[in-house]
């Protein structure tokens, strides 16, 4: 089981000083795929970064402006193009300068069952391994793509921390949406920053995560438990997405359906690729999916 991290005390618009050199500021946007809220991150002292501004929301900007009274705002970073992470970033701009860095908008969104693709295009496309820095704050970039083909993540190098998007999240699992969400691509961003060693993650929404290694293990072991439960259905014969998905989430709030069905098309997307499984034609929504050897219309 993975031992999620759910308790955090904030008040939206209040500027928290979790870390030494961070930040939080939490903006009044929950729901369901956002929990809390999307929380923006300042690095720094009198010269910061904000890591993922967050969305178009007036008072959200308020509050970030407010919290930069006095203080140079050098780098706006973002760690992928959802609607919760990236809108606010030019209007801040905008207000208190800074260089917007991050990857532009993938050319094939995916967003149905998550926050809606902006289009966005920041000014510095931002490398794997490339550092931006300030006084007393160096931030990595590390290349994680998997829930967004774009998603970066950025290393505080002082603190041997992560500000981890929503490539790891310490309250749910994080969602992975065909066609720019990849499985495989996730599980090797998983592996990539398990092998860093990172003492703390601090995902966009939710509290951070402390017992690193022990929460990535579990984060992987759910991923591929979810795949032995597939190949268990599959048992029983040719099934589609629309069959496997009530199975395979079971008690879930329905409003997470059409989110599980694209994290099962991902799973399906991934097995096929590696022989797990069997799709005759395309691996799409609507196909059919079986056991390898099995017909359309074998059943055991």
């Amino acid at each position: 089981m993975i031992p999620f991290q759910r308790e955090m005390t904030f008040e939206y618009g209040r500027p928290d000083q979790v870390s030494p050199r961070i930040q939080r500021i939490v903006a009044n946007n929950p729901g369901p795929f956002t929990y809390l809220g999307t929380g923006t991150y300042l690095v720094g002292g009198d010269e910061v970064a904000v890591i993922d501004p967050g969305p178009l929301l007036d008072e959200h900007l308020a509050a970030l402006m407010k919290a930069l009274e006095g203080r140079r705002l050098t780098h706006i970073l973002t760690t992928h193009t959802h609607a919760d992470h990236s809108p606010l970033a030019h209007p801040l701009q905008e207000l208190a300068g800074g260089v917007i860095v991050g990857r532009s908008s993938p050319p094939e969104p995916s967003s149905e069952g998550e926050a809606d693709e902006v289009a966005f295009r920041p000014d510095m496309e931002v490398e794997d391994g490339q550092t931006i820095a300030g006084p007393g704050w160096t931030l990595q970039a590390i290349a994680t793509p998997g829930h967004a083909s774009n998603h970066v993540c950025y290393a505080l190098t002082e603190e041997n921390a992560l500000f981890c998007g929503d490539h790891i999240m310490g309250w749910s699992t994080t969602v992975i949406s065909p066609p720019d969400g990849d499985m495989g691509a996730y599980y090797a961003s998983l592996d990539k920053v398990q092998a860093r060693g990172f003492d703390v993650l601090w995902p966009t929404h939710g509290p951070p995560v402390r017992e690193v290694s022990s929460f990535i293990d579990a984060y992987r072991d759910h991923r591929l438990r979810r795949e032995r439960q597939i190949l268990k259905e599959l048992t029983a014969g040719p099934r589609t997405i629309a069959e496997l998905t009530p199975r395979l989430y079971a008690g879930i709030d329905k409003r997470l359906f059409p989110a599980a069905r694209r994290s099962v098309w991902a799973h399906l997307i991934h097995m096929a690729a590696g022989g797990q499984i069997a799709v005759d034609g395309a691996a799409t929504m609507e196909a059919s999916y079986r056991l390898p050897g099995l017909s359309d219309h074998t059943t055991i």
